[in-house]
């Protein structure tokens, strides 16, 4: 599944909401779309490692240009990001491998096709629920406050048994496709 937004940003300036920003501006109306923003790229289980992602990404550019935008952005989940929720978004993207190639292979999808990794949008989206919430999405307990790993989230949960409430702040990366230039 793909979806993407046309949305009115200046990619010179990209916002630190991210994927929340895209997404509200695109549903919204607000502005006169002068990018298309990825919102999703969804491969089932079953077909990830197969090179469909780069398809879709292919047909998301594709796309972009058929409606006349020049540029397509992404705030990028980075896929391997989970895997090291105790270190600041800031350091996992200059992360590379010995090939010198981005060391995350979603962002190195991306960078495949051309796309400029701008830099990190470090309030992307914004999750907010109930403790009790929390410990039905997740299956853990929360017995107390603090800042909890869960697995799957790509920085820590901040838990407020006093408020009640659970807070989850996810940073992605946001990436440039130049397409129509």
């Amino acid at each position: 599944e793909v979806n993407a937004v046309p949305v009115e940003l200046d990619v010179d300036a990209l916002p630190d909401r991210g994927w929340d920003e895209a997404l509200e501006r695109g549903t919204t109306g607000a502005g006169v779309p002068t990018v298309i923003s990825a919102i999703q790229v969804l491969i089932a289980p079953g077909r990830q490692g197969q090179g469909l992602s780069t398809l879709c990404l292919e047909r998301m550019r594709a796309t972009a240009i058929e409606h006349g935008f020049e540029q397509l952005v992404a705030p990028v989940r980075p896929s391997w990001k989970e895997r090291s929720p105790l270190v600041p978004i800031e350091r996992y993207v200059g992360w590379t491998r010995p090939d010198g190639r981005l060391f995350d292979p979603w962002l190195r999808v991306h960078a495949s096709l051309g796309a400029e990794l701008v830099g990190p949008c470090r309030e992307s989206m914004t999750v907010t629920g109930s403790v009790e919430e929390w410990e039905e999405w997740t299956g853990l307990a929360f017995p107390e406050s603090g800042d909890y790993v869960v697995p799957g989230a790509l920085e820590l949960v901040r838990i407020d048994r006093d408020a009640r409430v659970g807070t989850y702040v996810e940073p992605n990366v946001w990436m440039l496709h130049r397409i129509g230039v």
